[in-house]
């Protein structure tokens, strides 16, 4: 597009015109001819609407910078020898500007003669619409790694004319431009989330259409049976009936089982989507901290003889199974007259009662006491019982069984074991990653409304109740399975989406 290309050759010295899909190389102007930047900046409209396809956006991951043509640029402090940023630019009238000046960021507005300086070596890219990633013309900018060069590219596009992206502005662009569903927008924000490898397979499994995919095959077949049960009510007088009552309640039928089945995977799809919560209890001296060092895979909880030393909750993120687990290290249970180690054992208490699961750590080498048994009878399932020290002889009093395992964690004996029964637990420990289509909460709660209308419906099959009554519930399944994939969708749930989303994507 004419916009995206012009910012393009305001911050280019290009060696040769840019071709569409063909990497050309160029060098990054210090001075960038256009509006002069108004010093305070107004923000982009609220309205997901907003983003017209006649403006121009600019966008910079990493060392990469991209101009669609609207007008948006990502933006993020520099991290680690790296910026994120984006801009778009849509006309004057806007007043849209960075803060910064190229001054701001340490690259002079001149030096030579001309009033020029060459500040980077660059690599354009001009990826014409309607097949770019947004739908619109982008042209993608790969600058070296320097967050000084890449704010400086950033500031300058904002000063030919651009603006700083809204979170998810890229990704929001091409769901209205029709390039992506909802579904797949929002997996864009978890595949960039993602911590563990699995999370990462089920979110590109879902940018690849795998939910979608099913919630379409769901919808035809509702829709077939609307439309025949609609002709039935087109033509009541002459008696016809293009479907029995008794084929209509078999095809509605499947369908339910259909979606539970996705309901189901769904429930274990959440759980590797956001993760889980363990927490590690008991007395003090049983070697707690010891364990949550070496689930951790380091040593992140001081360990020592003397009871009482952690006093305060620990916390780590760890892979399990796939699954992003936060291990939480708590004070050795006691009664206590130290008011700090006091407020360390009750905040234990609490991690417990919100954690989908407790290990319990008892000491293997000593009979169990008072104190071990009215633990075993606080804390209740779902819990695991972990007898330690079985490197040392075993003197524990407790039978081994279901939930119930000996480990070592000075030697590391049964670590493995433990972590697949605490996968197991939580729910992971079996069900095939490839069933898992739906991880996302918000696609839960509308698939289990559209099973509400589906049981409706059905049992006004079976009540011999009017095609109408039937007719109401399948069409408000129907709205609600379109809510899934963003056919029907209202603004303020647009937003809400886009919003988590990092600056730009």
């Amino acid at each position: 597009g004419p916009s995206a290309l012009r910012l393009a050759g305001q911050l280019l010295e290009r060696t040769a015109p840019l071709e569409p899909r063909r990497a050309t190389f160029s060098h990054l102007r210090a001075v960038v001819s256009g509006p002069a930047a108004p010093r305070n900046p107004q923000p982009p409209p609220a309205s997901p609407s907003a983003a017209s396809t006649t403006d121009a956006t600019a966008g910079v991951s990493g060392s990469a910078a991209s101009a669609t043509e609207d007008g948006a640029t990502e933006g993020r402090a520099p991290e680690n020898g790296a910026s994120e940023s984006g801009a778009s630019e849509s006309g004057a009238s806007e007043n849209r500007a960075p803060a910064n000046s190229v001054a701001e960021n340490g690259i002079a507005d001149d030096g030579a003669a001309d009033g020029r300086l060459v500040a980077d070596e660059v690599v354009a890219t001009f990826f014409p619409g309607p097949r770019s990633y947004t739908g619109q013309d982008v042209v993608e900018i790969s600058a070296h790694g320097s967050p000084v060069i890449l704010a400086a590219l950033v500031t300058r596009a904002c000063r030919a004319g651009a603006r700083l992206a809204e979170p998810g502005e890229f990704t929001l662009r091409a769901y209205l431009a029709g390039r992506r569903d909802l579904v797949q927008a929002e997996a864009v924000a978890d595949l960039v989330d993602a911590v563990t490898p699995l999370q990462a397979r089920v979110a590109f499994d879902q940018l690849q259409g795998t939910l979608t995919s099913r919630i379409a095959a769901l919808d035809a077949r509702l829709f077939e049976l609307i439309a025949v049960l609609e002709a039935s009510l087109d033509f009541p007088d002459e008696g016809y009936h293009f479907v029995d009552p008794g084929e209509a309640l078999g095809r509605l039928r499947a369908v339910e089982k259909d979606l539970a089945r996705l309901l189901g995977d769904g429930r274990r799809g959440r759980l590797i989507r956001e993760g889980a919560t363990v927490v590690i209890a008991g007395r003090t001296n049983v070697g707690k901290s010891s364990l949550f060092n070496r689930l951790a895979g380091a040593d992140r909880a001081i360990v020592t003889d003397v009871p009482g030393t952690t006093r305060d909750l620990i916390s780590e993120q760890v892979n399990i199974a796939g699954l992003a687990v936060t291990l939480v290290d708590t004070a050795g249970w006691r009664v206590t007259a130290d008011p700090v180690e006091r407020e360390g054992v009750s905040r234990g208490e609490r991690a417990r009662a919100v954690a989908g699961l407790t290990v319990l750590v008892l000491d293997g080498s000593a009979p169990l006491g008072p104190a071990d048994r009215e633990l075993l009878a606080a804390v209740s399932a779902p819990r695991l019982v972990v007898l330690n020290k079985a490197d040392l002889p075993d003197r524990c009093d407790l039978p081994i069984h279901e939930g119930v395992l000996r480990v070592s964690a000075h030697t590391g004996d049964g670590i493995e074991a433990l972590r697949a029964q605490v996968a197991a637990a939580l729910g992971a420990g079996t069900s095939d990653v490839d069933t898992v289509a739906i991880s996302n909460v918000r696609h839960l709660e509308l698939l289990e409304q559209v099973q509400t209308h589906l049981a409706g419906a059905r049992e006004a099959l079976q009540a011999s109740v009017a095609e109408e009554f039937v007719l109401a519930d399948l069409q408000q399944a129907r709205v609600h399975l379109d809510g899934v994939v963003g056919r029907r969708t209202s603004e303020d749930v647009l937003r809400h989406i886009f919003e988590r989303f990092c600056i730009g994507k």
